[in-house]
């Protein structure tokens, strides 16, 4: 889980959700929050081992924070009216779609948000950067997830950055939104299991601090196939779960 947001920059949420509802038979509603603790710190350790690599782009991370930080109340808002098997249901679709869109698109030009300097083009960018930041927001706050399967095609498709520095942008993004996801699910907090998040948020940390040391190393058609790869196949299983042992879920 931690792994893969360490060298892929996203995709510890994704398979938090599943493992603390499946997993360790948390309510979807505890589940949630629990998953926004164990993705901030999983995405702060990733971001400590590219902290010096000059890759991150802070003015790009910071419009996506703008607009995905109040959209998180809203997901919490909605979220809270949809039963937890559609809700997961929901979240498999999404999946879906991503996984699938990422192995048959091909990137953005470079020059697609890019001035010829090798800068952002913030006339065009910021509309964009600022649309997808609310989508990723509403997500944090529905699913309890950092928003990297949306972030990371953004960033690489319609904002022309390298995958290096998609990664790089996305994990400052992952932690502004997971702390305001946090904020949005306060009301929750007191009920969280604060064992199982700790072990979870350690060993997330853990890991994703060992496996950011690889992620600079990796082609981006590679980092991109992996990725798609590990959100169809967390799809699938999150669908028959859902689908098929409804009783697994609390409330739902």
């Amino acid at each position: 889980m931690s792994a893969a947001l360490g060298v892929l920059g996203a995709g510890g949420s994704i398979l938090a959700i599943p493992a603390l509802v499946y997993g360790v038979g948390l309510p979807l509603s505890s589940a949630i929050p629990t998953s926004l603790v164990v993705v901030a710190m999983s995405a702060a350790g990733g971001l400590v081992s590219r902290w010096r690599s000059k890759v991150i782009r802070w003015p790009v991370a910071l419009v996506f924070a703008v607009a995905s930080v109040p959209a998180a109340f809203a997901g919490t808002a909605l979220g809270k009216l949809i039963p937890d098997r559609w809700l997961l249901v929901a979240f498999a679709g999404l999946m879906t779609m991503v996984g699938v869109r990422m192995l048959t698109a091909a990137p953005a030009p470079d020059g697609a948000c890019r001035t010829s300097e090798g800068g952002v083009n913030w006339r065009s960018c910021a509309p964009k950067a600022l649309a997808v930041g609310a989508v990723v927001g509403v997500l944090t706050g529905l699913f309890g997830v950092g928003g990297g399967f949306v972030i990371i095609p953004a960033l690489t498709m319609l904002l022309g950055l390298t995958a290096p520095e998609a990664v790089a942008t996305l994990l400052v993004v992952i932690v502004l939104t997971s702390l305001s996801g946090l904020v949005a699910h306060a009301t929750t907090l007191p009920d969280l299991d604060y064992r199982v998040a700790s072990v979870f948020a350690t060993v997330a940390l853990l890991a994703s601090v060992a496996a950011g040391r690889f992620g600079n190393r990796l082609p981006g058609r590679t980092v991109r196939r992996m990725f798609a790869y590990l959100v169809l196949a967390v799809a699938v299983g999150v669908v028959a779960a859902a689908v098929f042992t409804p009783a697994a879920l609390r409330g739902g």
